[in-house]
């Protein structure tokens, strides 16, 4: 192979070398900026297939995609002074490329780190401002979205970072404080409880009381009108009777008499001594007499 091939051939492997670094891709789940000498050309490149200058220019590529920064759990301080330990996370993107690579060069970590300071940072001037209600429950919606707003334009500002939500996973008070408060809240319940088996108690009295009121009352007014009924019966009766002996007085006092009779002999062991000529054994005398 003579010295003109040899040229051609590494003239030509150069031109190629030379094409396939000057071409690049950027995915659409990527932000890129252009550097020519370790400056900035191009801020934002758009997604799609380029061309840049071999050895002059350079790109550097980040993830376009919202990321998650998971804080670790960290203690702050209510306004009455009484600690917390809160767990959050953030989620963020990348919003102003050029400042993003000026901030931090595309170094994921470095934003992590900064994110997490600031949310830190963030949480304990919120947190300090209220107090425990108002942070677990009242207005915790609130401080997240003012924490948010607040680490939104200070992040975008210095960084080029969009913080898209700041949330709070959990909130737990510290194992030191727990075990008080426990013991206050289980304390609190017993005295409820004590007051409403109290009052329990006083409505069991009261209704037992009115029950046995009502049955007093309910077995007098049965017992008054039985009387009633008792003694209009005992009246009509004897109105009766007195009626149907009125029509033959003869025959009641014989009827009143063999009445007596049995009522006296239904004893057979029972001894009497009485004059056989006693207006008693009247009706016993021979009727011929």
């Amino acid at each position: 192979m003579s010295l003109k091939n040899i040229i051609a051939i590494v003239l030509g492997l150069i031109v190629i070398l030379l094409l396939w670094t000057s071409i690049y891709t950027v995915k659409q789940t990527e932000r890129a900026v252009l550097l020519r000498f370790g400056a900035v050309r191009v801020a934002d490149v758009t997604p799609g297939l380029h061309f840049k200058l071999p050895i002059a220019e350079d790109v550097r590529r980040t993830e376009a995609r919202v990321l998650t920064v998971d804080s670790p759990a960290e203690r702050y301080f209510t306004l009455e002074q009484k600690p917390l330990i809160v767990d959050s996370f953030v989620k963020w993107r990348v919003d102003d490329v050029a400042t993003y690579y000026t901030a931090t060069g595309f170094d994921e970590a470095v934003a992590i780190q900064r994110i997490a300071q600031r949310v830190n940072e963030g949480l304990r001037n919120q947190i300090s401002r209220r107090d425990m209600h108002e942070v677990v429950s009242g207005e915790r919606d609130q401080l997240m979205t003012e924490l948010t707003e607040e680490l939104d334009g200070a992040m975008r500002k210095e960084f080029g970072i969009s913080v898209l939500d700041v949330r709070v996973k959990k909130i737990d008070l510290p194992e030191e404080v727990s075990n008080s408060v426990y013991q206050r809240m289980n304390s609190e319940r017993q005295i409820e409880a004590q007051q409403y088996r109290a009052s329990g108690r006083e409505l069991a009295l009261g209704i037992n009381a009115d029950a046995d009121r009502q049955v007093v009352v309910i077995g007098a007014e049965a017992y008054r009108q039985a009387e009633e009924i008792r003694g209009d019966g005992d009246a009509e009766a004897a109105r009766i009777y007195a009626e149907a002996f009125s029509q033959d007085p003869e025959f009641y006092e014989f009827y009143r008499s063999i009445n007596a009779y049995r009522n006296v002999f239904a004893d057979k062991g029972d001894v009497l001594v009485l004059d056989p000529k006693s207006d008693f054994f009247k009706y016993l005398e021979d009727s011929g007499e």
